[in-house]
């Protein structure tokens, strides 16, 4: 089984740095970490290999430092690695991103199966799994919190909602997103981050992929930032209450009253 896992480099931290025409995130400018939920799809995808057998590779749009992530990927136990840098790739909204990775699987060939985390934790959009499911023209599920291999064409999907679970059976290949209440991610042993370092990492750029270059990046993206700016900090000034402790619940009884709390 050939299963690609679609993982994202986020900010370390929220000190983040955007560029002030732009107003998109300088992802260069900061230290980055594999999301999150992508370490999720990671396992859901080692399990599935140590069940059936086959490859998991791990593939990543952004700068030449989003390597790193990939080696997390890669130390967790992936076979190989794929990343897509180029500038011709940068300011992309989930349009152009799910256009480009879509070209990038299609290139790498014979996927069963494209796994994404629910969400990445910089943007919380959700969307980039989807819209790569619709470039490839094959079946998806969001919100998986359960993969079985129903045989060696389907794959079983226990999704969980908000209300209700729902089961779906898609035929392969197919593109799926995970819960992270599906597993544990593995730890990265040294001797597993050692050998990352030998696995193969592959980059490649848009000539590599053969698309559009008017969909790509920021002129590919229809939707654009307008304007970043970060909230005014408030402080909250304390009333200290005097008087007998009868007096003092009536004064606090009173505030809250006054701000509809009781």
């Amino acid at each position: 089984m050939k299963i690609v896992v679609c993982i994202k480099q986020v900010p370390e931290s929220n000190n983040v740095k955007f560029d002030p025409v732009t107003h998109n995130l300088q992802r260069s400018a900061s230290a980055g970490r594999i999301n999150p939920f992508d370490q999720n799809a990671i396992e859901a995808a080692l399990q599935l290999r140590d069940q059936v057998g086959g490859n998991v590779s791990v593939l990543t749009m952004g700068p030449p430092a989003s390597a790193e992530t990939l080696r997390d990927g890669l130390a967790m136990g992936a076979d190989d690695a794929y990343l897509l840098s180029s500038r011709a790739f940068g300011g992309a909204d989930t349009l152009a991103t799910g256009y480009t990775i879509a070209g990038a699987i299609r290139k790498i060939g014979k996927v069963d199966l494209v796994l994404f985390g629910r969400q990445a934790v910089d943007a919380d959009t959700g969307q980039v799994g989807p819209i790569t499911a619709e470039f490839l023209d094959e079946p998806q599920a969001t919100f998986a919190s359960k993969l079985t291999l129903a045989d060696d064409n389907h794959l079983t999907v226990l999704r969980d909602l908000d209300d209700r679970q729902e089961t779906v059976r898609l035929s392969l290949p197919a593109v799926v997103s995970v819960r992270s209440e599906m597993n544990h991610p593995r730890y990265e042993t040294p001797v597993n981050i050692q050998r990352s370092f030998e696995k193969p990492l592959t980059t490649w750029t848009e000539q590599d992929l053969n698309l559009d270059s008017s969909r790509l990046g920021l002129a590919g993206s229809p939707t654009a930032v307008t304007k970043i700016y970060a909230p005014e900090p408030t402080t909250r000034g304390a009333k200290a209450l005097t008087g007998t402790p009868a007096e003092v619940v009536d004064q606090l009884l009173a505030i809250l009253q006054r701000q509809n709390l009781v």
